[in-house]
């Protein structure tokens, strides 16, 4: 079994960006994982490809519509529908090293990166979406957080790292 990542992003020019090289591109490139960047807009329906309007709540600024996510996470979850699916948003769950070796552990994931001011709040009542966030700062999309999340879960992939107890004796990994 491979480790699968699907990243819906605004940006999918930013990937693999560093996970191209070291020890995460030469296990990208041995076929040990694999990353797909699927372009959120390939969703809109409208001719401009809108992907962001007002919150539907009032507020400032502009968040990712619903319904043009809704159809990106369905297909994402049609192509891995065992693979979580997670959105990095600063007000997540925190990542911790435990949780990066469950998902480590699993087929892959599947990853939402906001811009704007986030995500249309309809979208994790109607989908089954995990917030993590990887710090409480404000990045300017979920792009790096996706980096961060998938660097450390593809260095505890089976032989990806030169000895295969390497990951045991860091230092999170033990509390």
């Amino acid at each position: 079994m491979t480790f699968a990542a699907q990243i819906l992003t605004l940006y999918p020019e930013m990937f693999p960006g560093p996970l191209g090289q070291s020890i995460a591109g030469r296990a990208l490139s041995e076929g040990r994982w694999s990353l797909e960047a699927i372009q959120i807009r390939d969703f809109a329906t409208d001719k401009h490809r809108s992907v962001d309007d007002t919150p539907a709540g009032g507020g400032a600024g502009m968040v990712l519509r619903a319904d043009v996510l809704a159809s990106a996470v369905d297909h994402a979850l049609e192509r891995a529908p065992n693979a979580p699916v997670i959105a990095m948003t600063p007000r997540g769950a925190p990542l911790t090293q435990a949780r990066v070796r469950q998902l480590a552990d699993g087929p892959g994931v599947t990853i939402l990166c906001g811009r704007f001011e986030g995500f249309d709040e309809r979208l994790f009542e109607a989908r089954p979406i995990e917030e993590i966030s990887i710090g409480d700062y404000v990045l300017s999309g979920g792009e790096t957080g996706a980096l961060v999340l998938l660097d450390a879960c593809v260095r505890l992939l089976p032989d990806v790292m030169g000895a295969s107890s390497s990951g045991d004796e860091e230092s999170f990994e033990n509390g």
